[in-house]
């Protein structure tokens, strides 16, 4: 009996974390749609959103209006109570977010840095940001860890930072230094990884089974793969480190540095140069660029144009992805003439490996790297609401 008990109640923790997630997700939105999603009757739906319910992560609206013969379904949202805190330290600043379910970015602050910080100052401005936030949201709220997404290779087995080139960042244990600081559960991973799988639940990427994104930052270039809807993260959790790769150039007079990687040739921080900008958020970033008609800055902005879509082109030969999403800046550069880029990836590609991929700028925008690292902190709660939503309301 007790082994019937245990299976039974792993069959009911699996519904719950089922249901949650479509949720979540915004893949179902009412009783009736949860029960043809997951194939589940109806009272047992009914049961486990009133568990949900019960553990403050769901709540019951009236039904919507529908064209369903019979009584309309209630709709079922996210409780707004479950928030994370969601980080991206960079070179030039170090943001930090409030988001809850449904990927709802409800507070932002971005502080601004002139120098690489060190892991020590960067976990400093974290606590003191996340103090400040945790004020500002009130003790209702239940804040249940930290997700941080970070430019470089971090281990998938304990957050560990092995290499954040532009951070200066070597073998930093992250992940138990900001939880020392805030006194949360916290979790770590590279930021663009994030960003992919962020794209891929709610943004552009929804629905799409193999993409590719690359992220542009101040700290270079990163990248996550998505293939038959599994993240590619390879051994350790390092896969999609693009930035790094040496695109080979058809004219030598592109290549700005010598052996230069594709984060050193497509650079931010030289069309922040050639803009006569000192620094910039994502916003301020590509209203600069899209206004210019400077002869230099349009100069550098095609140069780099003609080497993305050499690097873009041999993801996609070695990939064959059905989308490649573009974050950050690059997102940016896409914008400034998306059929010439795409016109450009297309030359240097295989024909076959190029029907049917699709270009398209990030939709989570400026939220993009936040969303993805409050992925990383809702997971546990996804995976067993039962035995991860009793977290104590933030305090001061």
């Amino acid at each position: 009996m007790a082994m019937r008990g245990d299976k039974l109640e792993s069959v009911r923790r699996r519904n719950l974390s089922t249901v949650l997630e479509l949720v979540h997700q915004g893949r179902a939105q009412s009783r009736a749609e949860l029960t043809a999603s997951t194939g589940l009757n109806r009272s047992t739906i009914a049961a486990l959103v009133a568990e949900l319910a019960a553990l403050g992560l769901v709540n019951e609206t009236a039904p919507t209006a529908s064209k369903r013969v019979g009584r309309p379904s209630p709709r079922v949202v996210p409780d707004p109570g479950p928030a994370v805190i969601a980080v991206n330290p960079e070179l030039d600043a170090i943001t930090v977010g409030v988001v809850g379910l449904n990927a709802r970015v409800e507070h932002r602050v971005r502080r601004e840095v002139d120098h690489a910080v060190s892991p020590e100052e960067a976990v400093a401005v974290i606590a003191e940001l996340t103090d400040a936030l945790r004020t500002e949201i009130g003790d209702e709220r239940r804040i249940l860890g930290v997700g941080l997404a970070v430019p470089g290779l971090v281990r998938a087995a304990d957050g560990v930072v092995r290499w954040a080139p532009h951070l200066g960042w070597r073998e930093t244990p992250i992940t138990r230094l900001v939880e020392d600081a805030v006194g949360l559960p916290a979790s770590a991973d590279n930021d663009a990884s994030l960003a992919a799988g962020a794209e891929r639940i709610f943004g552009v990427g929804r629905g799409v089974a193999d993409l590719v994104y690359l992220n542009g930052g101040a700290s270079g270039i990163g990248g996550g793969v998505i293939v038959r809807g599994i993240p590619l993260g390879g051994v350790a959790g390092y896969a999609g480190e693009f930035g790094q790769n040496r695109p080979g150039l058809a004219d030598a007079a592109d290549r700005a540095t010598e052996h230069g990687t594709l984060e050193d040739e497509v650079s931010r921080a030289r069309l922040l140069e050639v803009l006569g900008l000192h620094a910039a958020d994502e916003l301020e970033f590509e209203e600069a660029l899209l206004a210019s008609r400077e002869p230099k800055v349009l100069v550098e902005l095609e140069r780099q144009q003609r080497i993305l879509a050499v690097a873009l082109s041999n993801a996609i030969n070695v990939l064959n992805p059905e989308l490649v999403v573009l974050g950050g800046f690059l997102a940016s550069v896409h914008a400034r003439d998306p059929e010439g880029l795409e016109l450009l990836v297309q030359r240097s590609t295989v024909p076959a490996a190029w029907e049917g991929v699709r270009i398209r700028r990030a939709a989570l925008a400026q939220d993009t790297l936040l969303i993805g690292a409050a992925e990383l902190a809702f997971a546990p709660l996804l995976r067993d609401p039962a035995g991860h939503s009793g977290s104590a309301p933030t305090t001061s």
